[in-house]
């Protein structure tokens, strides 16, 4: 049973189908998932409560690391075993869990399928010859991607520089309107979601007014999980950096 919409769609790609006896219900909502909906909607999907988990009898429960530690503890009472693992900020770091995800699964090979994948998405999305080019993730609301993050680490290999620490902006600070149009970077990662109030400030007209920088639309689900999200950002990251080329 896996609990993180992370590790779900790793387990997808490198489990049988009835080895994976439920998933998060985060990946089957469009707006918190990071594998493809259709996929997601073929599993079972679970709160994540000890009573869901327990009815299912895996052999193994996959999460986070921020599991609450009253789950943790009754899972451990009950003698399930639970695998931990952390948000990986780093392609190796991804890669790494890939592996330990299909040997949990026992299908290592599948792992190595992936990693080969993400191999090939790497070698074809490395950053042309010049300078890095001034980028900002903008989520809906203003919220920022900050250093120390995959998807910083994705832009500084597809040729991009994040602009957000020499803003004093760490992960999940909020870059208000007015300060983006005071000082614009060259492109805009605008992250918003397809529907809803935040995506007016991504779309505010007085952006539309800026000489020199690029609104790329850059979907949300790119942001959150390494894993088979890795090829697909980095595709959309190299196609938004030839254009501005």
């Amino acid at each position: 049973v896996s609990l993180n919409p992370c590790t779900d769609a790793i387990l997808a790609e490198v489990a049988d189908p009835a080895q994976l006896l439920a998933i998060s219900h985060y990946s089957q909502d469009p707006a918190g998932s990071s594998m493809d909906i259709t996929t997601a909607r073929r599993f079972r999907a679970t709160g994540g409560s000890v009573e869901e988990v327990l009815a299912l009898k895996p052999d193994v429960v996959v999460d986070g690391t921020f599991t609450p530690p009253a789950t943790r503890a009754a899972l451990q009472r009950l003698g399930l075993k639970l695998e931990q693992m952390p948000i990986a900020a780093t392609v190796p770091d991804s890669v790494a869990q890939v592996r330990r995800l299909a040997a949990l699964a026992g299908h290592p090979e599948r792992g190595e399928a992936l990693v080969r994948r993400i191999e090939a998405a790497l070698a074809a999305s490395k950053a042309p010859a010049g300078p890095p080019v001034a980028a900002i993730v903008w989520q809906g609301g203003g919220i920022v991607a900050g250093e120390g993050t995959l998807i910083t680490a994705l832009m500084a290999h597809t040729g991009f520089t994040n602009t957000a620490a020499a803003r004093g902006l760490s992960q999940a600070s909020h870059l208000p309107l007015e300060a983006m149009l005071a000082n614009p970077p060259r492109v805009i990662l605008a992250a918003g979601n397809s529907h809803g109030e935040e995506d007016r400030l991504l779309g505010h007209p007085a952006l539309a007014g800026l000489k020199g920088t690029t609104r790329a639309p850059l979907a949300p689900a790119l942001l959150w999980c390494g894993g088979p999200t890795i090829p697909k950002t980095l595709a959309r990251l190299a196609e938004v950096r030839r254009a501005i080329q």
